[in-house]
């Protein structure tokens, strides 16, 4: 398969979805729409949307039938970003080779446009309940694994956690009481780090597909067991990129040196951290191997965790 050639027509598709979504939206200022539109326009490979289209595929599903969940993923993904790029956060200047939505709108902009995306991922995420092939019941609980997975004890708790874990391997981490009462090690920590900013939006993403085509217990498992260790993978391949990738091909600078983050690079080296990342992958494929069904979609998923390892950005 052709992996490069399923992401572009994936992300093609996604990319029509949104700007029709966000265009529905009504009594939006237009400043407040074309920052929204601006970082949602702004590349990006839609790994998110394409897992969870996968997913749902797995089953027997068209792709169509999830694009509003495929978008509603997406729209929580890009609102996190703008907020993690704020002078605030990380206090980066590019995103994807192109000025942070704050440099571009201003930082109170930015801000509102993050607001926006996050708070209507869930209306439009609510459009799926209107789809022939799919049960409101499971639309329901997608609601509840997106809020649970992207809320304080999901991803805004790992960006939390990881701001808290800023300078801790010098000495001088913020004195917030989690780190003490919660964290033992620093190994610990960053595997916490991880878990939650990265990896838990992607467990969303193949949980919510495997939902909405209402797959067995025992297949959803072994779904969210895949995307665990993919996104745990993913992270750490992130964090050996923004050490030794060519900053035109990431198109943003790394600013984790900068900000002092607690890493796996920091932790343990580049080697160390690239032998972890292909153990999680192996992991990931042999979950993927006990998914009761099989097709394209299962090979496509396969292809994806590969692809996490291998990426150049």
């Amino acid at each position: 398969m052709d992996i490069k050639k399923h992401f572009s027509e994936r992300t093609s598709l996604t990319n029509k979805a949104l700007k029709v979504f966000i265009k529905a939206l009504q009594d939006v200022p237009q400043a407040l729409q074309k920052s929204m539109l601006y970082s949602l326009s702004s590349g990006g490979k839609r790994l998110r949307p394409i897992l969870l289209t996968s997913a749902y595929e797995i089953f027997g599903g068209g792709k169509e039938d999830v694009l509003p969940a495929a978008c509603a993923i997406e729209m929580v993904h890009t609102y996190s970003l703008i907020h993690d790029d704020l002078p605030s956060l990380d206090n980066d200047d590019l995103r994807r080779g192109k000025p942070t939505n704050h440099k571009v709108f201003g930082e109170a902009l930015a801000v509102l446009a993050g607001d926006a995306l996050l708070t209507n991922a869930f209306s439009i995420l609510g459009h799926n309940a209107e789809t022939r092939n799919i049960k409101e019941k499971n639309v329901l609980d997608c609601m509840r694994i997106l809020a649970k997975y992207a809320g304080a004890g999901g991803m805004v708790g790992g960006q939390a956690a990881d701001l808290e874990a800023e300078g801790f391997l010098s000495g001088k981490k913020r004195s917030l009481h989690s780190n003490k009462t919660f964290f033992k090690t620093a190994n610990a920590l960053v595997n916490h780090i991880h878990l939650h900013k990265t990896a838990d939006l992607i467990c969303a993403s193949v949980e919510m597909g495997a939902v909405l085509a209402s797959a067995s217990p025992k297949d959803f498992k072994h779904l969210s067991n895949y995307a665990r260790c993919i996104g745990l993978a993913f992270q750490i391949v992130d964090d050996v990129l923004d050490i030794v990738g060519d900053k035109k091909k990431l198109g943003k600078t790394g600013s984790d040196a900068k900000n002092k983050k607690l890493t796996y690079v920091s932790l343990f080296g580049i080697e160390e951290s690239n032998i972890h990342a292909a153990k999680l992958i192996s992991k990931a494929h042999k979950e993927l191997d006990k998914v009761s069904r099989s097709g394209k979609a299962k090979e496509v998923l396969h292809e994806i965790a590969d692809f996490i390892v291998k990426r150049d950005k």
